[in-house]
C-alpha cells in the first residue's frame, strides 16, 4: 500500500516507517524536521519537508502521491511546552490534523491511523490501569487537544467513510529519542549520565508511568494496517504494559547501564503532569493481536547501547 507517515523522521514516527518499509509498503514521510531528523530517514522512504499546517504544500503531495493510508505521528509531544503555548499546541495538534483529515476525505483514503495519548488523556486515574473506557480528564493543553483531534478524526471518518484507527500511547521509551527536549526522561537521562551531567527528577521521584518500547509500538502500527474495525466498537487502543515503573527506579536502572555515580537532583514538580498511569492493553491484545514484547529492563539496555553507539560513531 501507498502510505504518508508525518512526523516519519521523528522518533516513534521513524520506527513505523522502517516497520512499513520491511513490509513491501512504499512511504512517503511528511515531516518538517523540527524536532525529527534527517538521518532518521530509512533509505527506501521518500521525505516531503513540510509543516503540516501548510494545507496547500499538503495538499499537493496528496495530489502526486494519492496515499491509501495516512498514518499521523507529526505533533508537539511536550506536555510542558503545551502549558506554556497552548495557542501553538493547539495550532499543531489540531489545525494541523484538520489539515489531514480534510485531504483523507478528498482524495478517498482507506484508512488514518492516529497516534494519540493514554498518558495524558485519562488526568489522575481513578483506577489502575485505565482502560480506554476511563473518563477522560486531561491536565494539560496537550491531552485536551489530543483529544479533540480524537472526536474529528471520528467525525471526519462518517463523513467521508473512511476507516481509523486510534493508538492511545503510554509512555514511549527506546532508541532515536530526542534527549535535548522536555519529553522523554529516558533519552534525557541516558545522554546526561553518558556525558556524566547532572540529572533531574522533578518531584520527589516516586511518580510512576507505564514506559513501552518503541519497537512494541512499531508493532502496533503494522498490526493497525490490518485490522478492519467491527460494527459498533470504537477502534481506539491502548498501547502500553499495563505497569508502572517510578522515575527513581528507571534513573537507577539507567545509572547502573551507563555506569554513572552521581545523585539526581530533585526540583520542584511540573503542572499538568500526573502522578500515576499505566494502561491497560487487552482491547489491543483482543482487536489488533498486540502485546508488548520488551520488558523495562531489556529496552532500557538496547536503548543505552544505541546511545552509546551513537557516541562513537
Amino acid at each position: 500500500m501507498k502510505i504518508i507517515v508525518t512526523g516519519g523522521v521523528g522518533f516513534i514516527g521513524s520506527h513505523v516507517v522502517d516497520i512499513y518499509i520491511k513490509e513491501g509498503h512504499e512511504v512517503l514521510v511528511v515531516d518538517n524536521l523540527s524536532s525529527g531528523r534527517r538521518e532518521n530517514l530509512n533509505k527506501a522512504a521518500k521525505l516531503e519537508e513540510i509543516d503540516i499546517r501548510d494545507y496547500d504544500a499538503l495538499k499537493r503531495v496528496f495530489e502526486k502521491f494519492r496515499p491509501d493510508i495516512i498514518n499521523h505521528h507529526a505533533a508537539q509531544i511536550s506536555v510542558v511546552y503545551s502549558m506554556q503555548n497552548p495557542k501553538t499546541d493547539i495550532d499543531i495538534n489540531i489545525n494541523g490534523t484538520l489539515n489531514l483529515l480534510e485531504l483523507a476525505g478528498k482524495f478517498r483514503v482507506k484508512k488514518f491511523i492516529f497516534a494519540s495519548t493514554g498518558g495524558a488523556l485519562y488526568g489522575e486515574p481513578e483506577y489502575l490501569p485505565a482502560d480506554e473506557k476511563h473518563s477522560i480528564l486531561p491536565l494539560a493543553p496537550y491531552g485536551v487537544d489530543k483529544e479533540a483531534a480524537e472526536h474529528y478524526l471520528r467525525i471526519y471518518s462518517g463523513v467521508y467513510n473512511f476507516n481509523f484507527i486510534v493508538l492511545r500511547y503510554a509512555n514511549v521509551y527506546g532508541p532515536r529519542q530526542d534527549p535535548f527536549g522536555e519529553a522523554g526522561v529516558v533519552a534525557i537521562f541516558t545522554e546526561r549520565m553518558l556525558e556524566n551531567k547532572e540529572c533531574f527528577i522533578y518531584g520527589t521521584g516516586e511518580q510512576k508511568r507505564d514506559f513501552v518500547f518503541v519497537y512494541d509500538v512499531a508493532k502496533a502500527n503494522l498490526l493497525a494496517l490490518k485490522y478492519t474495525p467491527k460494527k459498533n466498537t470504537l477502534p481506539v487502543f491502548n498501547i502500553g504494559t499495563g505497569e508502572t515503573s517510578s522515575i527513581n527506579t528507571v534513573f537507577k536502572t539507567l545509572a547502573q547501564l551507563s555506569s554513572y555515580s552521581k545523585e539526581p537532583v530533585y526540583r520542584p514538580p511540573r503542572k499538568g503532569e500526573v502522578f500515576e498511569i499505566s494502561l491497560n492493553y487487552e482491547k489491543a491484545k483482543k482487536y489488533l493481536g498486540w502485546e508488548p514484547e520488551y520488558d523495562l529492563e531489556t529496552g532500557l539496555k538496547i536503548t543505552v547501547d544505541w546511545f552509546k553507539q551513537r557516541r562513537r560513531a
